[in-house]
């Protein structure tokens, strides 16, 4: 990713809320905080929920596990549905907006645009292109760029330099025809967590994210936002 880079957004649902209704999203559903991953704190999350955000550190223990990851599914394959909106990331620091199309663009059926939204414009266009050819297009949107770059700098945090190197990455979750999926575009494809249900969705997929953290056990850089309906 030695080519564009922006400003890291923050994991703060109010920063991903104000993001995305500038892009064109009505406010039907929602990101808000996911307070901790057992069922006392995951029941307080709103439903439905529809896509799950992590933010998590990329440590070196992460890093291998990435690698072992992929070389054991491209040994042994594995089943994606066709209907997975997945894309790469080329731009340094724009995990978290991927995160957010990656949560939008797989929930389309469920989310109401505006008539001129910028991002609807952006997944109808992208629609049948494949992750890299996506990358290359979202390299040139200037309408996601621009909003990336004022909401990276509306957090309650200050934002870091372009230059500085952040450890943080965002990666999505979605349900898609019954199935979990994990949306990160550092990795050549989606991964695929099992089945899954409206209902159970979230829950589902914390014990995916329990599984990040555990790699992990000295870290404590890891939040949830959950896409909920308002």
């Amino acid at each position: 990713m030695d080519g564009q880079r922006w400003l890291p957004l923050e994991a703060n649902p109010d920063v991903m809320n104000q993001f995305l209704r500038q892009l064109g999203l009505v406010s039907t559903w929602q990101f808000g905080d996911v307070y901790g991953l057992d069922p006392e704190l995951l029941s307080m999350v709103p439903r439905p929920v529809c896509a799950v955000l992590l933010l998590f550190p990329v440590t070196e223990k992460y890093e291998s596990f990435r690698l072992e990851e992929e070389a054991q599914i491209k040994a042994r394959g594995q089943e994606v549905s066709s209907d997975v909106y997945f894309m790469r990331q080329t731009i340094g620091n724009a995990c978290g907006t991927i995160g957010l199309i990656h949560a939008v663009a797989n929930n389309q059926q469920r989310l109401e645009f505006e008539s001129d939204s910028p991002l609807k414009k952006f997944l109808s266009e992208s629609s049948k292109l494949s992750p890299e050819e996506r990358a290359v297009f979202l390299e040139k949107d200037e309408s996601i760029r621009v909003t990336h770059e004022s909401s990276a700098q509306e957090g309650q945090t200050e934002a870091p330099s372009l230059d500085e190197k952040v450890e943080l990455h965002f990666i999505a979750f979605v349900n898609v025809g019954g199935h979990l999926y994990e949306l990160d575009g550092r990795k050549p494809f989606p991964i695929a967590h099992g089945k899954t249900t409206e209902d159970s969705f979230l829950e589902d997929t914390a014990e995916v994210c329990k599984k990040f953290m555990a790699r992990d056990p000295e870290e404590l850089r890891f939040t949830v936002v959950a896409l909920s309906k308002a």
